[in-house]
């Protein structure tokens, strides 16, 4: 009996701990979808996770709207935020004639961009170097270099720490 009772509390507590770890997990990730429109119009989607901040911004003709996904994470010791831009079902068609994806909060140490994303036995696509931008807050396509393909952006930052 008191074998069965304690087993009964274990797993009670194992689901609890399942539980937050869910909660936790939740709290430092987030993904949305949006839809990418088409029409020479700047376009901006933001997400926003903690005090911690990406927006993708762009201009695109041709087609008609694409769903896309953005999603946000902070590393588990919250050194690191991360932003990615992307279109799940692959390749875009449309022809983008800007973009930009900016982060608040952190200063970029990696990004890029690609041309293709890496769906139905498909492979990453990166657009070369030369085609965009990286400063220590956004990632922008380069004026006359940029060949108007756009999938995917990914941006990885170090949180900056006010000092003291």
């Amino acid at each position: 009996m008191a074998l069965t009772v304690h087993l009964k509390w274990c797993v009670k507590l194992l689901l609890l701990f399942v539980v937050l770890c869910e909660l936790c997990s939740a709290e430092r990730t987030k993904t949305l979808d949006f839809d990418v429109k088409p029409g020479g119009v700047v376009q901006t989607f933001s997400a926003k996770l903690k005090k911690y901040k990406c927006t993708f911004t762009y201009a695109c003709q041709g087609g008609t709207n694409e769903q896309w996904q953005m999603s946000v994470g902070l590393s588990d010791d919250e050194q690191m935020f991360s932003c990615s831009v992307w279109r799940p079902q692959g390749k875009s068609y449309l022809f983008f004639t800007q973009f930009k994806a900016e982060i608040k909060g952190a200063k970029i140490e990696y990004a890029t961009a690609y041309s293709q994303t890496a769906v139905g036995g498909q492979r990453d696509v990166a657009l070369k170097e030369e085609e965009y931008i990286v400063s220590e807050s956004a990632v922008t396509h380069r004026d006359g270099k940029f060949h108007s393909e756009l999938s995917k952006l990914t941006v990885i930052g170090r949180i900056r720490h006010d000092e003291l």
